[in-house]
């Protein structure tokens, strides 16, 4: 086993730690403050190739592999949360209809995607179903050669701004989750309009909101993969995503880490750093030694993806593993704070807030630990 980056993976984690380091982490404060959007810093990403890395060269790519990207998503979190999420969202929408469309679907889509020209949600959640996909009740009924859709998305990332969405409906209710389908909708469709935008504790700059259909008109070849397909796309998409969703709250850890190293360095307390006494130095070890289990976890998932192997209950541990860490290790660095910790005065108290989400994205941790025990118990 080789646990030794590549040259090239290397050379992309010092590229966006130098990124991140220059132009992420100093706006990152004032993003959260201000909930909006960083348009700048995407942009800034599109050009450094960050949005299209995993696209293949005839879609502006590079190829890169699970493995770097995983690499990219820590580097990115480990500054700002938000703008590894804007990242991990395009890379995850574009590769869903490169892998389920049509060819004249990513022609007209997946380099656009890439290049930050456009910007897709995912459209799963709803205000009666998160965990349970079963339970959306957005319909797609046919009407000729278009579907009618009627339904409210919750929680939609970059709600507020997006161009497109891939929705998740039923389109034969009868059938159960085989009658469940993908539909790409643009947004300026009539009928397809933009609900309230969510107030959230945090990750904020991402313009999360509802995103609503009322009597929709899609044209059918609108359809991603085909009729009755929308439960496994959307399946498949998770197992990729709780890579990247689990590599953010590893960053997000490292952050916390190294935030708390470098107060207990600074802060006296009886007359010397309270980084010489023994509690903090057992708080600090600890952080370590679950970031690196944190960290060897994720990039077996990453390899596994990269090798065509099965990941499936690899990324749902390392997601599980590196959410709840993400938690703790923000917990014990705010209390390494004391009561500046609790202030807006550290990057700590930004960083506790946006720890909580990683045990709800993606599925919370204890639907990631069914389908941990689904996949030894079958």
């Amino acid at each position: 086993m080789n646990f030794l980056l590549t040259e090239e993976q290397k050379m992309i984690q010092e590229t966006v730690r130098e990124f991140a380091e220059n132009e992420v982490k100093p706006i990152a404060a004032e993003m959260d403050e201000k909930d909006e959007f960083p348009w700048k810093i995407y942009k800034r990403m599109a050009d450094l190739g960050l949005l299209a890395m995993t696209l293949p060269p005839g879609y502006g790519g590079a190829g890169a592999d699970t493995v770097s990207w995983s690499i990219v998503q820590e580097e990115l979190a480990r500054a700002s949360a938000a703008v590894a999420d804007a990242q991990l969202l395009t890379k995850l929408m574009s590769h869903m209809i490169l892998r389920h469309g049509t060819e004249e679907q990513s022609k007209k889509y997946v380099t656009a995607l890439g290049q930050g020209e456009k910007i897709c949600a995912t459209g799963m959640t709803e205000p009666d179903a998160g965990s349970d996909l079963k339970s959306i009740k957005t319909t797609a009924r046919r009407d000729g050669d278009h579907y009618i859709l009627n339904g409210t998305k919750r929680f939609m990332t970059c709600g507020t701004i997006v161009d497109m969405i891939i929705a998740l409906t039923y389109t034969d209710r009868s059938k159960g989750s085989k009658g469940m389908s993908s539909i790409i909708v643009e947004m300026g469709t009539p009928g397809f309009s933009r609900g309230k935008k969510e107030n959230l504790l945090g990750v904020r700059g991402l313009e999360t909101s509802e995103l609503i259909f009322e009597e929709c008109r899609v044209p059918r070849g609108n359809l991603l993969g085909e009729e009755g397909e929308g439960l496994k796309i959307a399946l498949i998409s998770l197992d990729m995503g709780r890579i990247g969703i689990g590599s953010q709250a590893l960053g997000l850890a490292q952050a916390a880490m190294e935030e708390a190293i470098k107060y207990a360095k600074q802060r006296v307390a009886f007359g010397q750093p309270i980084a010489n006494f023994q509690g903090i130095q057992f708080m600090i070890a600890d952080m370590s030694a679950q970031i690196e289990a944190a960290r060897l976890l994720l990039r077996k998932a990453a390899f596994l993806s990269d090798q065509g192997r099965p990941f499936s209950r690899e990324a749902a541990e390392a997601k599980l593993f590196a959410s709840d860490l993400a938690v703790r290790v923000a917990t014990d660095a705010l209390q390494i704070h004391g009561a500046y910790g609790y202030t807006k005065d550290y990057p700590i108290e930004r960083i506790y807030r946006d720890a909580k989400v990683y045990q709800i994205w993606e599925g919370t941790s204890q639907i990631q630990r069914m389908v941990i025990a689904r996949h030894l118990l079958q």
